[in-house]
């Protein structure tokens, strides 16, 4: 069976881009394809039909996903029927026997990791996972199967509702499904962690009392002479490392400098712990800045609603009152408690340019190209009309974008429209639209 569905989709694959013009191929031979072009492949479609075809084929990938979780849990369920009524072995009542249901459970998975050429690890996620497409998410294996949605966001979907009481995962899979069609995973996922916030039973409080307990730093060997060193910390504590030595490696670039950005911060990162700080004076004087949002209940004390860091998400009140209390480089930004505007950005927002971009940074958080969530404080403020062609510095015409999408956006045809509420749509050289949204909405800035 597999066999015969392997060629079925291979068939109808090489019948999409040989006729790019007929949706999966239901015209007559020819049709679609330029003449003189090669059978099984696009041709000299234009650009717009090429992307098409990639997206369709996603589509494809998608909905084979979901096929291939039906086909894991149906082998899981057969496992274990067969587990169910199968005579117990001759060492049944060995000390060293296993449940019949753990041993055909292992079975199972050696038998798909070596089918699949994965780590057995994998093949159990893989279980996990298709056990819950096919009877807990039926609506999320349905997004898959059509193809709105791809395996990621089904993985990133699915961790974060198993983290959930059973009765609360419905209503969360439903609140977040229509995110998952239209966002990016990395988006998705930071959508879908502030929203399981909300759905959660617990307090932040309660259950970031329980995780700061398993904090720790793992060495992991890798190749070549290399290792990875992983710390798992409190969000606030992470975001403001990662903040110094990013900035300590920033305040070392220049002409003259050869290592990369990322080179520096693994270099500032190593002299900073080994040395505390280097001989040149690396990271002297350099402390994090970093945005903060707080509710003013949360901020009173007369609440236990989250705050919001930048960069991260939800953290527990008891953080974000001490770094919006007491931490002088932490910008504090309050929000109504019922409507979540925002109601202060520390101060008055007339002023050009501070103010104006301290104002940008909160609404935009991440660089605003369809995907990337490089952080504000490493990107650059641009126009989406250019200076030199009229170009205002106003709200409506700026925006933050990484080094590479500035430079994408300035010589490849990548053009951008500004909305005045600050949604930006994009359009690429092919012609296609894309749309990103600001991180916070907050009105206009008084006219200046």
């Amino acid at each position: 069976v597999g066999g015969r569905v392997l060629t079925v989709l291979m068939d109808l694959i090489t019948e999409y881009l040989t006729y790019p013009d007929n949706e999966f191929g239901d015209g007559k031979p020819g049709d679609g394809r330029p003449e003189g072009s090669e059978p099984g492949r696009p041709g000299d479609g234009t650009m717009a039909e090429l992307v098409d075809v990639v997206a369709a084929t996603d589509r494809m990938l998608a909905a084979v996903s979901a096929m291939r979780a039906d086909a894991i849990d149906q082998l899981r369920v057969r496992s274990e029927r067969e587990a169910a009524t199968r005579a117990p072995g001759p060492f049944a009542s060995s000390p060293f026997s296993t449940d019949a249901a753990k041993m055909a459970r292992r079975s199972l998975v050696a038998e798909l990791a070596c089918a699949l050429r994965v780590p057995e690890g994998s093949a159990e996620r893989l279980l996990v996972e298709s056990e819950s497409l096919v009877h807990d998410l039926a609506a999320t294996r349905t997004a898959l199967q059509q193809g709105e949605i791809s395996y990621r966001h089904a993985k990133a979907l699915m961790d974060h509702v198993w983290s959930l009481p059973k009765d609360a995962r419905a209503g969360f899979e439903s609140a977040l499904l229509p995110d998952a069609r239209k966002l990016t995973v990395a988006k998705f996922d930071g959508t879908a962690r502030r929203a399981r916030e909300k759905a959660h039973p617990d307090t932040i409080t309660t259950r970031h009392a329980k995780c700061i307990t398993d904090r720790q730093v793992q060495l992991v060997p890798a190749r070549d002479g290399m290792a990875w060193l992983n710390a798992y910390l409190s969000a606030a504590d992470a975001n403001s490392v990662y903040e110094r030595i990013s900035g300590a490696a920033q305040s070392l670039q220049g002409a003259d400098e050869p290592r990369t950005l990322t080179q520096l911060r693994a270099d500032a990162f190593l002299d900073l712990l080994i040395d505390g700080v280097a001989p040149s004076g690396l990271g002297r004087g350099i402390r994090a800045t970093v945005n903060v949002t707080v509710p003013v209940m949360t901020l009173l004390g007369h609440s236990e609603e989250p705050g919001h860091l930048e960069g991260y998400g939800p953290i527990d009140p008891d953080t974000a009152r001490r770094l919006a209390g007491h931490a002088p480089s932490f910008t504090r930004i309050l929000v109504h408690p019922e409507t979540g505007a925002v109601l202060s950005v520390g101060r008055n927002r007339y002023k050009v340019p501070k103010d104006l971009r301290r104002w940008l940074r909160v609404r935009d958080e991440t660089c605003r190209f369809p995907g990337c969530n490089r952080s504000v404080a490493r990107s650059d403020l641009d126009h989406g009309k250019e200076w030199h062609e009229g170009g205002r510095t106003k709200h409506d015409n700026l925006a933050h974008l990484c080094g590479p999408h500035h430079k994408l956006k300035t010589e490849a045809a990548w053009a951008v429209t500004h909305a005045r509420d600050g949604t930006l749509t994009w359009t690429s050289p092919a012609g296609r639209e894309y749309t990103t949204e600001p991180a916070t909405r907050i009105d206009p800035p008084p006219p200046f």
